[in-house]
């Protein structure tokens, strides 16, 4: 049987891969969650060895507390959905969850070897609507690496990617990485993180996002020869 027509317009193509799958999608997206946040607090809450208190730098020094950045910060629990959301097969999803459920147990891997957290605040956030559900859900230990930045950026590289396989408009693609920016900004901002616990998450993130660009099924176009070894090398 013929393969169906691919979509002519990057509406369309966006369009198809948000409809495959949504409420696998939707549903694996919620559990992988779930189940990443009880073994999250099982660490944080029982650690295997002393903490370590993460260093201040120059920079943590000059960015001040901002509890407006708070939005851009939760947002991530949103965005972390869009990059799966866009996969078009059941495999690409099944390949997708398998890098990001590698990136993801690497990182409390590293929590579990090296439990770390964040400098006691010297700032009072009972006064700020939000905070003390955010200090109760997500307190400042297993700082580094931070899993926001190392999961945000794995995110922003792989939306990139499939945004200019469907030739969308620069704009979305430079809303894509604004995005990013904003919430790796705001784990600075609203004081869950350090510099160092920045950089070590989005050295993580990248070390499985650049791989998995390469490393995941291919997408089969009409007159395609059948799945062999270029079909596992995704298209630039």
């Amino acid at each position: 049987m013929a393969s169906p027509p691919r979509p002519q317009t990057w509406t369309s193509d966006i369009g198809l891969r948000m409809r495959r799958h949504f409420l696998l999608k939707a549903v694996g997206t919620t559990v992988f969650t779930w189940i990443f946040f009880i073994a999250y607090f099982h660490l944080l809450r029982n650690p295997a060895f002393p903490v370590t208190v993460m260093p201040l730098t120059a920079l943590d020094h000059l960015i001040p507390f901002q509890p407006y950045a708070l939005g851009a910060y939760l947002s991530l629990w949103l965005y972390v959905g869009v990059a799966p959301g866009l996969q078009l097969t059941f495999r690409e999803l099944v390949v997708y969850g398998l890098w990001i459920g590698g990136l993801c147990i690497t990182g409390l891997g590293l929590f579990y070897v090296w439990p770390s957290q964040i400098p006691p605040l010297a700032i009072d956030v009972s006064g700020y609507p939000g905070f003390a559900m955010l200090q109760g859900v997500d307190a400042a230990g297993n700082a580094c690496p931070s899993m926001h930045v190392a999961v945000s950026i794995f995110t922003a590289i792989r939306i990139e990617h499939l945004l200019r396989q469907a030739g969308t408009p620069v704009v979305l693609r430079v809303l894509n990485w604004i995005w990013f920016a904003a919430i790796a900004y705001s784990t600075l901002a609203v004081k869950q993180h350090v510099v160092l616990d920045v950089v070590a998450g989005a050295l993580l993130g990248m070390a499985f996002a650049f791989p998995s660009l390469y490393w995941r099924p291919g997408k089969r176009v009409p007159g395609e020869a059948p799945a062999g070894r270029t079909d596992i090398i995704g298209h630039h």
